[in-house]
């Protein structure tokens, strides 16, 4: 069965936005599917009592889409489990203020605590069919008061029951009720199945799916959504570290500026620390490009078995790894850098970029099961993956390849390219930001070091790769925007700070998964 997690609807639903339907008219299209279900069950020539019980979220702002669509057709009650002023979203808030100036056909009480919903205990008591409204997605733990309370009453009336979405207090990823849940007669989930409603007959009654007009692509491209689930909140107590430490693992005689260049383009996206292991031939120069670097000078020319103790030391002081940007390709390095992954990647999530990439290439599926990221353009995917044919042109026959080789790596892979594709072997994104100017060099490293933050965040390597390409290009394409195919790398990194001042406040708060 087609399912979507919770984490996965509340991303589409952001990024339906981006791809221009507002979530205003995904509400509107939930609460009219609602309402088109309940006209269904109306009795024909007699006064049929609906009552939506609606919480303060978007949940609820569906339940008052209903309402609106069910007016003049049946006696329709609202009864709004807090205040108005605490609705939490616009959508929401918006549909509110809708019903309040439908004077004559809704009827509508506020019910903040238990005394105001025990007034009201006899509309729910009396009503032919109830509408749950109120948290649709799911809550962990106790259920507070009102809540707890209007569930029982909800449970105890006799009236048909619908539940939005899922029944209040049901877990919509486990199935788990971990404290009360209503007990629907119906459940009506929107867009696509819950995988806690699957078997779970005696709580959710028949699961019926209601179209809400979200595009499929909001599932399959990387947006705005991916970014905000992989923001991390910055609490006034937040201090050094909590936002992470990334050991970068770059340079080499002939080249600096890629390690530089990712490790400037974290501190932008917001890392905390970063320290660059560089070897003695080229430390002294990443260090003289600016006083926020961190750099840890080698023993030789170029990185050798001789510095593993060290930089193993130096990962267990971090959260996250970056390995590859202009390390080179002797020899001795390759072996060194496949040693070292192999060591450290099962226990830090690594990203895997550039050179590292070919030293990679020699054990493919070393790092299978790790928190890993790969980011290869096309000749290095053919590399690594040992692919007898370079990526196919067609977007369907590439999505399929990368899908292939990411679950054969076992890790995940983001391929970039004009539409870069993004898989961990089991699921897949497409990012459609970006532009021709960003083939300059550099570039790369810089979506190397906007991934290896996320993931010193604490972000599974999908997501943050997703999040990753998609800040990437976007800052990418600000920069042509302003300078036209003109642009250097930094650049791009002068421009992370816009992309990511819009999601400094996640709008919704999930289970990381």
């Amino acid at each position: 069965m087609d399912t979507i997690t919770p984490e996965e609807m509340s991303i589409a639903d952001e990024n339906s936005e981006y791809l221009g339907v507002p979530r205003l008219l995904l509400m509107e299209n939930a609460g009219r599917a609602i309402s088109d279900f309940v006209k269904g069950r109306l009795k024909k020539n007699q006064k049929n009592k609906v009552v939506i019980v609606a919480g303060t979220g978007n949940n609820g702002g569906d339940g008052l889409v209903c309402a609106r669509h069910l007016a003049g057709q049946a006696d329709v009650m609202i009864i709004l489990l807090g205040r108005a002023e605490e609705i939490k979203t616009e959508e929401a808030a918006k549909n509110w203020q809708i019903i309040e100036n439908m004077i004559l056909n809704v009827r509508y009480a506020q019910s903040p605590d238990i005394q105001s919903l025990m007034n009201l205990r006899s509309e729910i008591e009396d009503a032919d069919i109830i509408i749950d409204a109120i948290f649709g997605t799911g809550i962990k733990g106790k259920i507070g008061e009102p809540f707890s309370s209007a569930i029982d009453i909800i449970n105890s009336s006799k009236g048909f029951k619908i539940a939005i979405d899922v029944p209040s207090g049901l877990d919509p990823l486990t199935g788990d009720v971990h404290d009360k849940s209503v007990r629907a007669d119906v459940t009506l989930t929107l867009h696509k199945m819950k995988p806690g409603l699957i078997n779970k007959k005696e709580i959710t009654g028949n699961v019926m799916i209601a179209p809400i007009g979200m595009p499929p692509e909001a599932e399959i491209l990387a947006g705005p959504g991916d970014v905000r689930y992989s923001m991390k909140p910055r609490s006034k107590y937040s201090k050094k570290g909590d936002f992470g430490r990334l050991l970068i693992v770059g340079g080499s005689k002939e080249y600096s500026g890629a390690p530089t260049l990712a490790a400037l383009a974290a501190l932008r996206t917001g890392i905390d620390i970063v320290i660059i292991a560089s070897p003695k031939s080229v430390a002294d120069v990443i260090r003289s490009f600016s006083p926020n670097l961190i750099v840890t000078k080698l023993k030789d020319d170029y990185l050798t078995s001789k510095d593993i103790p060290e930089l193993k030391s130096l990962a267990e002081r971090c959260t996250s790894i970056l390995v590859g940007p202009g390390l080179g390709l002797e020899e001795e390095t390759k072996i060194a850098v496949l040693s070292f992954m192999k060591e450290t990647g099962k226990d830090k999530p690594m990203l895997v970029d550039a050179d590292a990439l070919k030293a990679l290439s020699e054990e493919p599926t070393c790092l299978k099961n790790y928190p890993t990221i790969i980011t290869p353009h096309a000749g290095e995917f053919e590399i690594v993956t040992h692919s007898k044919i370079a990526p196919p042109e067609k977007l369907k026959d590439r999505i399929e390849q990368v899908l292939r080789e990411a679950k054969k790596m076992g890790l995940t892979i983001l391929l970039k390219a004009h539409t870069d594709i993004i898989s961990n072997g089991v699921n897949y994104k497409i990012n459609l930001t970006g532009n021709p100017g960003m083939t300059v060099g550099g570039t790369g490293d810089v979506l190397s070091g906007i991934a290896a933050t996320l993931l010193a965040w604490g972000i599974k390597p999908f997501r943050a790769a997703c999040a990753a390409a998609f800040i990437s290009g976007f800052a990418g394409d600000l920069a042509v925007k302003d300078k036209g195919y003109h642009i250097v790398a930094t650049d791009v990194i002068n421009n992370i700070h816009k992309v990511l001042k819009k999601f400094d406040t996640p709008l919704f708060t999930i289970k990381k998964t």
